[in-house]
């Protein structure tokens, strides 16, 4: 199955492409992401300064959890705390871009993952001092509803992240829940037992959700899914396999409506060229019909009269 880019394709090549420009020439490029997450790039030529700013729904609960911190972290003096574009939540400013092109493709196409692994630093680090969290609620979808959200507690052996999120279709639900019986199937081969454990729930929210999930409003209550992932230490161990762990299931939402959308495509797909199949055969099954017209056995041509 196909991963999704944990960096922002869009941002990347926009970029690169103004850079690459024989001619310099002032940008002004509004880019948007998963999860309704806005870009804006702004800048005047190559050689001054290029401004970064992005807004997200949830960034007050993020900063909560330490996201400035991590901002602050991974991009040092580009950080423009307290002074962000009017309508966006964070800003950066890059003096000279010109100078330092692939480490500018590369921090800027990742500002939305290390915004969003603020509470999943934050659990992994608290559970591996043997303490727990109290649960962590990020509505990254955002909404009126409140009904789509991210969910992250951790305890005294493990890490727990719950995804709640809106089947609006009922054949969305059936592809879900066949996608992810796999997960649960695919962790009985002996390679992969280690793997997290996957837990899938319809209509009722996991205990640890109960009282605290809103229901969708003017929807059917079947429409709502509830995916836990239920992480051990090795799974998060410090290092490149922490890194990858945040990378890959901070997106998996996204996967998972990604992957049904590709499903429903290739069976439409598949239905039309039956039918067309169905169609030759009719149509080669189809008896000519009789025009009326007779002849002799000298050749000559009559109708019958009927």
């Amino acid at each position: 199955m196909i991963l999704l880019e944990d960096t922002n394709y869009s941002i990347r090549e926009t970029l690169r492409r103004w850079l690459e420009l024989e001619k310099p020439a002032p940008i002004e490029a509004k880019i948007v992401d998963f999860d309704a997450v806005h870009y804006l790039l702004t800048c005047d030529n190559p050689t001054s300064e290029l401004t970064v700013s992005m807004s997200i729904k949830c960034f007050p609960q993020l900063a909560k959890y330490g996201a400035k911190e991590i901002i602050r972290r991974e991009y040092g003096d580009w950080y423009r705390e307290g002074k962000e574009e009017r309508g966006y939540d964070v800003t950066l400013k890059i003096p000279n871009p010109s100078a330092c092109k692939e480490e500018l493709f590369h921090k800027l196409g990742m500002l939305k993952r290390h915004v969003m692994s603020a509470p999943f630093y934050r659990a992994f680090a608290t559970q591996s001092e043997g303490s727990s969290t109290d649960l962590m609620e990020i509505p990254y979808r955002g909404g009126e509803s409140g009904s789509e959200g991210l969910y992250i507690q951790a305890q005294s052996d493990r890490v727990t992240v719950m995804f709640s999120t809106v089947f609006h279709e009922e054949a969305d639900r059936i592809y879900a829940k066949v996608f992810l019986q796999e997960f649960a199937d695919a962790r009985r081969q002996p390679s992969l037992q280690n793997a997290p454990q996957v837990l899938y729930t319809n209509r009722e929210p996991p205990l640890e959700l109960r009282g605290i999930v809103k229901g969708v409003q003017n929807e059917d209550p079947d429409s709502m899914g509830y995916v836990t992932f239920v992480l051990f230490p090795r799974h998060y161990k410090e290092g490149p396999v922490r890194e990858q762990t945040i990378s890959q299931i901070q997106l998996f939402r996204n996967y998972l409506h990604y992957h049904i959308k590709c499903s429903k495509a290739y069976l439409h797909s598949r239905m039309r060229a039956r039918v067309e199949s169905s169609l030759k055969v009719l149509n080669r099954a189809k008896i000519d019909r009789e025009t009326g017209e007779k002849k002799t056995i000298s050749g000559r041509t009559f109708q019958r009269r009927t």
